[in-house]
């Protein structure tokens, strides 16, 4: 089924919780491993303006159904944060935008630099450039729904669950774009097929990987993924990937994942 994006810029809308009983963190409050994975969350959501940044010097921003969702995702994952803030804030952890922007600042010119490198390469490639932005956003949005879900299954806390189950519906949409994007695209070239294989298997790694602290990025991935049931929603997430056209077999999400979610717990929150 085609994606409508008139539809889905028409109901765009910011995540709800002014329904919900926020004071139910003060009696019922999240332990210490879930308030770690919520930050995490938190801070790569409000880096989403980032990779909004990288696109517009990149052919996806020529695109205008590509243009147009990315201008309400932009919106909807900031949203994400801002919902997600709430709930730290509830827990004395104090989370606002100015804080992460200096956060990517203290990163120096690699992240200065990145939309300059990032334009000249994809506009080397062309408009197959499209098709493996599409598919790693695809890629990115289904391990954000499972990482929400995961959290909603794991906690079990009655107004989180139904926070993160909305956000993760949210996400679901952002999942349908880019999937029916990267598959009509991937379906139409070889050479988008071949391009996109060899970025998700030599450069994919978890969202916020690269911005947030290693120590960070191995906590959140050995508490939603570690175990019997982490190991199957990442087996399905591949799947999810080896799917679209042109890669069978890939398993980036295994590969990327291994590292953190079987190494002995040994961090420690970091000062």
């Amino acid at each position: 089924m085609a994606f409508n994006i008139d539809k889905f810029a028409e109901t765009s809308a910011r995540v709800n919780w002014s329904d919900l009983d926020m004071d139910e963190f003060l009696t019922n409050p999240l332990p210490e491993d879930s308030l770690r994975c919520l930050r995490y969350m938190c801070d790569v959501e409000y880096h989403t303006v980032c990779y909004m940044r990288d696109m517009l010097v990149t052919p996806s921003h020529q695109d205008q159904d590509v243009s147009t969702f990315m201008t309400m995702w932009n919106r909807e994952e900031y949203w994400h944060g801002e919902a997600l803030a709430e709930v730290l804030g509830m827990h004395g952890i104090v989370v606002d935008y100015d804080e992460i922007k200096a956060k990517r600042m203290k990163l120096g010119w690699s992240e200065s630099l990145k939309p300059l490198k990032q334009s000249l390469l994809s506009n080397m490639v062309g408009v197959d450039f499209i098709a493996t932005h599409m598919a790693w956003g695809a890629a990115n949005e289904w391990s954000a729904v499972a990482a929400y879900r995961r959290m909603a299954s794991l906690e079990k806390h009655p107004v989180l669950a139904v926070l993160l189950q909305r956000i993760a519906h949210q996400e679901s949409r952002h999942v349908a774009f880019y999937a029916t994007q990267a598959r009509r695209r991937l379906e139409a070239s070889r050479k988008a097929q071949r391009l996109t294989r060899f970025a998700l298997r030599k450069f994919w790694a978890p969202v916020g990987s690269g911005v947030m602290d290693d120590r960070e990025v191995g906590h959140v991935m050995r508490h939603l993924f570690g175990g019997g049931g982490g190991a199957h929603e990442i087996d399905r997430l591949d799947a999810n990937i080896a799917r679209l056209p042109g890669m069978a077999g890939l398993q980036i999400f295994r590969r990327a994942t291994a590292p953190a979610r079987e190494a002995p717990v040994r961090d420690t929150v970091p000062a």
